[in-house]
């Protein structure tokens, strides 16, 4: 598989390490997915702040170090776990074979957030 035009889109501005790990991970996976947030303005993330979609402004996002996706089964976007442990599976994978440090918000406690990848803090500051 490959990313559509729109998820390339959303991938400009992203650091190319993780730029790398998602087009090696699209090209593996078994449940295509897109990029739905790449790096973001701070109108943007503010907007996702006052919607509780976010709860920083101290994103990732901000400086291109984050990624969000969406799972894509049967040609619809789902938002059901199981389709996000796979994909990021996937993703950590192609991460360890490409010598790239990430972190999955599905990994996190208290706040998981499944569509969420970024490239580690201490190894990318």
């Amino acid at each position: 598989m490959k990313f559509g035009a729109q998820s390339e889109m959303k991938l400009k501005g992203v650091h190319h390490d993780l730029v790398k790990v998602m087009r090696l991970a699209i090209d593996r996976t078994d449940v295509d997915f897109s990029i739905t947030e790449g790096l973001r303005t701070k109108e943007r993330q503010a907007e996702l702040v006052a919607q509780k979609k976010s709860r920083t402004m101290n994103s990732r996002h901000l400086t291109g170090h984050a990624i969000d996706f969406m799972a894509i089964v049967n040609g619809k976007g789902t938002w059901e776990w199981k389709y996000y442990e796979t994909i990021a599976n996937t993703i950590k994978e192609c991460a360890k074979e490409l010598g790239v440090e990430i972190d999955w918000g599905g990994d996190w406690v208290g706040f998981r957030d499944g569509p969420h990848i970024e490239l580690d803090r201490k190894a990318y500051p």
